[in-house]
């Protein structure tokens, strides 16, 4: 049974051959954290064979090389653990539908599901940080004061950044909406309201 809460849950986050599991992308690395009460009590990483070589473009953006691909398990044995290590617990990523994606299509492939519900971190901060410059995760961390030392584009830190990101996007919504604990249901709520009604959500909450 997913929990109600939206400080206790999983992040995570995707490494990935390419942009579509439609195209014949594959995950490369998976990186999480569940958080309980707001805090990072579990950690998951691991790199995975995709079964082909991936592109220089790839290696260059993540630093994950074809020669450490080749010497991580195959995609189906880490794809095994990381679903028992899901089971239960609602999911946040930055960019959710890319995360959703790949998670779909390599539980797929070894019959595997989950019961948690999707947040996006993304879409939340748009209609928190609208004045932010941009959306991408470096760049809130950056707008938010949040300290960070690390490589994005690896998988566990860009979840643990995203973590720390949703952490600090909770206590914003505690604040304007003066709840001491913020449901699961009312981010994803958050997350299709518009950005011209936000403020006035918030306020039918408080």
């Amino acid at each position: 049974m997913t929990q109600s809460g939206a400080n206790s849950l999983i992040v995570l986050d995707f490494e990935t051959t390419g942009l579509s599991p439609d195209m014949g992308d594959r995950a490369i690395e998976i990186g999480a954290v569940r958080l309980e009460k707001g805090q990072v009590v579990e950690r998951f990483q691991a790199l995975m064979n995709p079964g082909k070589p991936i592109s220089s473009f790839i290696e260059n953006y993540t630093g994950i090389t074809n020669r450490m691909l080749n010497q991580a398990p195959p995609c189906d044995e880490v794809m095994d653990k990381f679903a028992d290590f899901i089971e239960g617990s609602n999911l946040v990523a930055h960019n959710a539908s890319f995360d959703k994606r790949f998670l779909d299509a390599e539980l797929g492939r070894i019959t595997r599901n989950y019961t948690g519900h999707f947040a996006c971190s993304l879409l939340i901060a748009r209609r928190l940080y609208q004045q932010a410059p941009n959306h991408k995760l470096g760049t809130l961390i950056s707008f938010k004061n949040i300290p960070s030392g690390g490589d994005f584009h690896r998988a566990l830190f860009d979840s643990e950044m995203t973590a720390k990101l949703w952490i600090t996007m909770l206590e914003d919504i505690s604040q304007l909406t003066r709840a001491d604990e913020v449901p699961f249901t009312l981010v994803q709520k958050l997350t299709k309201t518009p950005k011209k009604s936000v403020k006035q959500f918030l306020q039918t909450i408080a």
